[in-house]
This record gives C-alpha cells, sequence and structure tokens, in this order.
C-alpha cells in the first residue's frame, strides 16, 4: 500500500531579523509533531537542504525592502499553494518601515561609508501589496502557539482561530490590573490585537504594539487620552511608530497628530 505524500512546507526570509522563523524552531516539543506532518521543502533557518517547489504551504517572513524582494516574492507566490506572512515585517513592514516617513538616502548616508553600493526600495512594505496572502499571522516576534494553530488550520483546510480582539481583553483575562488607570503608563492595549501572552501589562509596562492594530481599533480615541494624561502631540504621534508603524491605524494616526502639531 502506497503512503500518503506529505504536504511540503517551505519558510521564506525577506527583510527581517530571523525571530519568527525561530518562533517555529521554539516549538521544542510539538516540533517533532510538526515535522513529521509535513516535508520539509525549504527553510535555511533549519537546514540546507532543498526539496523544489510546488510548496503547499509557504511561511513568509520580513518585508518587501530591495528590488530583489519584489521579484522574488512574485516567484514565491507562483510556487505556493497557500501562502502565510508571519510577523510584523511581513505583516505591515516593520520597524524599517520608519523609512517611510524620512528620506531613506539620508539614512544610508549616515549608515554606510558607501552610500552608492547600496540596493534599497524608498519604502518597507508588507508582502500583501505585492502578492496575494493566504493568511497573516501578527507579532514581533510571532506567538509560536499561534503559528502552530494557524500551520494546523493550513494543513487540515480550516480557518485559524486567532483572536482580534484588543490586548486589554488580555489582560482583563488575566486578572492584570490596567497599568494606564493604575499607574498612569502610556500603552497601546487599548488598540492593539491580543496574542503576546500579556507580556508586558503583567511587568508594569505599557504594551509596545507589537501585535499591531485590533480589529476596528480606535486611535483616536486613545490618543485622546494620551494628550489628557499629558502626552504631547509630537510624543504621541511618536507613539504609535514601532514594530508596527507602517499598520494603517497607527500610521494614520501618527501622520493626523504630527499634522495637528503642525
Amino acid at each position: 500500500m502506497a503512503t500518503a505524500k506529505k504536504p511540503r512546507l517551505a519558510v521564506w526570509k525577506f527583510s527581517s531579523c530571523d525571530g519568527c522563523q525561530l518562533s517555529l524552531l521554539d516549538l521544542e516539543d510539538e516540533l517533532l509533531t510538526v515535522a513529521d506532518a509535513v516535508e520539509i521543502g525549504f527553510f535555511l533557518e533549519a537546514t540546507r537542504a532543498e526539496v523544489k517547489g510546488p510548496y503547499d504551504i509557504s511561511l513568509v517572513e520580513g518585508s518587501v525592502s530591495t528590488p530583489h524582494d519584489i521579484k522574488r516574492i512574485q516567484k514565491v507566490r507562483r510556487q505556493s499553494k497557500v501562502l502565510i506572512t508571519i510577523g510584523a515585517c511581513a505583516t505591515s513592514g516593520g520597524i524599517q518601515a520608519l523609512r517611510n516617513i524620512n528620506d531613506t538616502d539620508d539614512f544610508i548616508k549616515c549608515v554606510y561609508a558607501h552610500p552608492e553600493y547600496i540596493s534599497t526600495l524608498e519604502t518597507s512594505t508588507p508582502i500583501c501589496e505585492h502578492v496575494k496572502v493566504d493568511f497573516e499571522l501578527r507579532g514581533c516576534p510571532v506567538d509560536k502557539y499561534q503559528l502552530l494553530e494557524v500551520l494546523n488550520a493550513a494543513l487540515n483546510g480550516r480557518k485559524p482561530n486567532i483572536p482580534t480582539h484588543s490586548q486589554c481583553i488580555e489582560c482583563k483575562l488575566s486578572g492584570t490590573v490596567c497599568v494606564m488607570v493604575s499607574k498612569q503608563i502610556p500603552c497601546l492595549g487599548p488598540v492593539t490585537q491580543a496574542g503576546c501572552g500579556n507580556i508586558c501589562p503583567s511587568c508594569n509596562r505599557g504594551c509596545y504594539g507589537c501585535f499591531g492594530p485590533a480589529e476596528a481599533a480606535n486611535p483616536a480615541a486613545l490618543s485622546h487620552h494620551l494628550l489628557e494624561a499629558g502626552m504631547s502631540l509630537e510624543q504621541a504621534s511618536h507613539f504609535y511608530r514601532s514594530f508596527n508603524a507602517n499598520a494603517d491605524a497607527f500610521r494614520d494616526e501618527s501622520a493626523r497628530l504630527e499634522e495637528l502639531n503642525g
């Protein structure tokens, strides 16, 4: 009796730090089960072995930041039945998308001794701006158990069970006292999607927005409270410029505050 062919998985890196790929390797106990359920076709973080496509599932980490990236992601899309982007870089452009609101050439001149050798785009953009994406998994880095859920869903042809509510719900469920109310600590929790495991608020720090805007987020309402608490317009504008600075809701609110600041 012939053995059923395993789905072929590929993991791709674009402009990023590799942290989201490491989340897959950090599965530890579950990693062997994942490896047994799929055939690893391409995953340079884990092995130099390569199996040619097409691939049943492609996980893509990183943003599109160079002309070469554009051609490469189009090739990956053609080879992939299902394409899932993982992490803030792939889903919103990442921390490197801060270049989008400044002059990229100025940054290059400050950092590199020979700027003429650098080939880059003026912007860092998410994968979805260049090819069709089947699912976006947020986080900087992604939560490894959410990643496992997304893989399980893709292998079984169902929709991933990933929360879209705000970090505030996660704080309530965990019994964490609101740091904004109790200690007047600025926090992006009210507008940020849950998923990190309530890390920062449970350590008496405000949320940094690692998982990007929550569903139906209202940053303008949060900004009103931040300004009432003593933040300047400039400080509030910069507060949204972090790991997901290029996410629509955060980018637009930051720009609005900057305009008000003149």
